[in-house]
């Protein structure tokens, strides 16, 4: 996903199509659809490339024997992930793709894929050992969050200074959250995590917010770095935007998020170059799922595809990496909320994109129904679209039946900036993380409910809302209940909080 503007593009070699099979590669989409257009990652000797290695089964004993393969192959491995069956790795070697899988002596490797159409610029990293991937296992047992009790802490305050930004805060209105800040402002035992481009956390609204321990850089070719200021932002205000949103400190000053009793961890997915590669987002997830954060924001695409199309085999695995990272966190009770996206588009409809690869030079293809926005599509992740200020679809707004799980105001919100200010953005960034901070309210007021009760949950509790087609916009398909633009319909705040 783009979001710094200032960012270059790449360019990168036309060659013939590459001749790649990998293991485990499935069509992924209806007999009647048309294969999806093939974009080849070009990876010619003596250039730089990063892989995801999927194994066939999470287990240590494979992980490491696909280390084996990705050595014998010529490559380097960067991040072990025998929780979820990956390897991240690093290679100069043209044909390490049809090598690893040759290298695979004990056919333990399911698929194998480039990650990105450019080489990496965080460089490569030194090889990682048996011994580096046993310890990659063993930090799921030291980085252990508490569990959270049954027990909601008590939440009676003093009376405060209303925060000066709040009367122009419609948005909170829209979603009730005005009116379950009085009832529960959020527990401190919740963590979001903000997968994003890094949170100020000097800034005064933002300071008491963010959870250092909890925090991490997984922007150094996926690989978790716990530096005391790698996860602050660099080039981008994104993030700390998001955070405002979700937890700003009710304080007296600036605004006041949806749940500002909730603490977040600034997890950054998100380049010097506004890049949020599939490694990278794996890193992010498994982090959130090892530490126990009860929730995770994604407003977000994962790059360089805005549609990860399955029938393509560098695409499945990066993508199949991607729903492991996924599932690994939710099966560990984080529940996630993701942007729709803001390409005006009817992702239920969609057959073409002439956006991919957004790192080299786009083509024009054909996609089908097994190429999705991940993690937006991916299940067990909420779906949220963008509304204006008049509960109207935004115009960048991606919709489409039965893809979008609730919607959110995303349009002109105010909230935290960089350097201690506050500004308006817009976009399904910044819908989503007003969902977040309703899930992180509902977990507040029902630690024991799973991610799938507080998915179902959310969606259940929405405000109905019917479709608003005008002649000058998109369509809208469906009913009062669920439709395109709204699906289950706007997210409720008050009732995540009241609700048993």
């Amino acid at each position: 996903m783009r979001i710094s503007p200032s960012r270059r593009a790449l360019a990168v070699a036309t060659v013939t199509t590459l001749a790649l099979t990998a293991l485990g590669s499935v069509a992924g989409y209806a007999a009647d659809e048309p294969e999806s257009t093939p974009v080849p990652i070009v990876t010619p000797d003596g250039a730089l490339f990063s892989y995801v290695v999927n194994t066939e089964h999470t287990s240590l004993r494979e992980t490491l024997l696909a280390i084996k393969a990705v050595t014998r192959a010529d490559g380097v491995v960067v991040q072990a992930w025998p929780q979820i069956g990956v390897v991240v790795a690093h290679s100069a070697n043209g044909s390490f793709r049809e090598d690893v899988l040759a290298a695979d002596r004990t056919g333990v490797i399911d698929s194998v894929g480039a990650t990105r159409t450019v080489s990496p610029t965080e460089g490569t990293h030194g090889a990682e050992t048996a011994a580096g991937a046993q310890k990659s296992k063993s930090v799921v047992g030291q980085a252990k969050k508490d569990v959270v009790g049954d027990t909601v802490e008590d939440q009676s305050r003093t009376a405060v200074v209303p925060d000066p930004g709040e009367a122009t805060q419609w948005d909170m209105e829209m979603i009730k959250a005005d009116e379950a800040l009085a009832v529960n402002p959020g527990s401190s035992a919740v963590t979001v995590g903000v997968l994003d481009s890094g949170i100020d956390a000097a800034h005064p609204d933002l300071a008491t917010q963010v959870d250092a321990d909890q925090s991490v850089n997984c922007t150094d070719g996926g690989r978790p770095d716990m530096s005391a200021t790698g996860w602050l932002p660099t080039t981008s205000d994104h993030g700390t935007h998001v955070a405002g949103t979700i937890a700003a400190a009710q304080n007296g000053v600036g605004i006041v998020g949806v749940a500002p009793g909730v603490k977040m961890a600034s997890v950054k997915v998100v380049n010097d170059d506004g890049y949020i590669y599939p490694e990278y987002a794996i890193c992010g997830f498994i982090w959130a799922g090892m530490h126990r954060m009860e929730v995770t924001n994604n407003s977000y695409y994962i790059d360089p595809f805005m549609y990860w199309c399955e029938d393509q085999p560098d695409q499945y695995a990066a993508k199949e990496a991607v729903r492991r990272a996924v599932d690994f966190s939710t099966k560990r009770g984080v529940v996630h909320a993701a942007a729709a996206g803001n390409a005006a588009t009817d992702l239920a409809n969609n057959t073409t994109d002439a956006s991919s690869p957004n790192d080299s030079t786009a083509v024009q293809r054909v996609i089908n129904s097994g190429c999705e926005d991940i993690p937006a599509e991916l299940d067990g992740v909420v779906t949220v679209s963008s509304l204006t200020q008049a509960t109207n679809l935004s115009s960048f707004s991606n919709r489409g039946l039965g893809k979008i799980d609730v919607s959110a105001p995303g349009s002109a919100i105010l909230s935290t900036e960089l350097n201690g200010t506050w500004d308006l953005k817009s976009g399904t960034s910044m819908a989503s993380p007003h969902v977040a901070g309703v899930l992180a309210l509902m977990k507040s007021a029902h630690p024991r409910w799973t991610p799938a009760q507080l998915e179902a949950a959310v969606r259940a509790q929405a405000d109905d809302h019917d479709c608003t087609t005008t002649t000058a916009g998109p369509a809208c398909v469906g009913g009062l209940a669920e439709n395109s633009f709204y699906g289950d319909g706007i997210a409720d705040a008050l009732d995540a909080v009241t609700l048993n």
